[in-house]
């Protein structure tokens, strides 16, 4: 049995809570939504390398992630979160755009609900899924944050545009 782990960081966004086991990330909790940790060990060694690629993705230098993560969720829900990890640093899509490269053009709600459950927010960028309409809709950090990432990535990404 794998013990739960887990270490704060201060990030640009707040106090991010980290959790995983030896083998890889499980979770990111985003400030406020910090969970009981009864049973859990706070540890750092196995988070150095999340840590780094944060401070990396927050300076504006990563655009990608290379993690190992064991996230929990139906296979549905992973579908999805494989469809939000291919959009592209500092691009947007839709709820709908991504039920229909799934071929399920009539699931875009279950999209939508399979992307608030994504335990993973920054790695797996459920920020960069917006409504059909370009507005921005539902984060589990709140739409500031939202925001803060979308307008992060779009610098980032026009810097290296120059």
């Amino acid at each position: 049995m794998t013990r739960t782990l887990y270490t704060a960081w201060a990030s640009p966004l707040g106090d991010l809570l980290l959790q995983g086991d030896e083998r890889a990330l499980c979770a990111i909790h985003l400030p406020g939504r910090h969970p009981d940790r009864d049973g859990g060990v706070t540890a750092t060694a196995p988070f150095v390398a999340a840590i780094e690629q944060l401070e990396q993705y927050f300076a504006g230098t990563r655009t990608a992630f290379d993690l190992r993560l064991d996230p929990e969720g139906s296979r549905f829900d992973h579908a999805v979160w494989r469809h939000v990890s291919a959009i592209p640093y500092g691009q947007t899509s839709s709820y709908a755009q991504i039920a229909h490269a799934m071929r399920r053009p009539d699931r875009a709600r279950a999209v939508g609900a399979a992307n608030a459950r994504n335990p993973l927010p920054i790695i797996v960028p459920c920020h960069r899924v917006i409504g059909s309409d370009g507005s921005l809709t539902g984060y589990a950090g709140g739409l500031d944050r939202k925001r803060a990432l979308l307008t992060l990535e779009q610098g980032a990404w026009q810097e290296r545009l120059l």
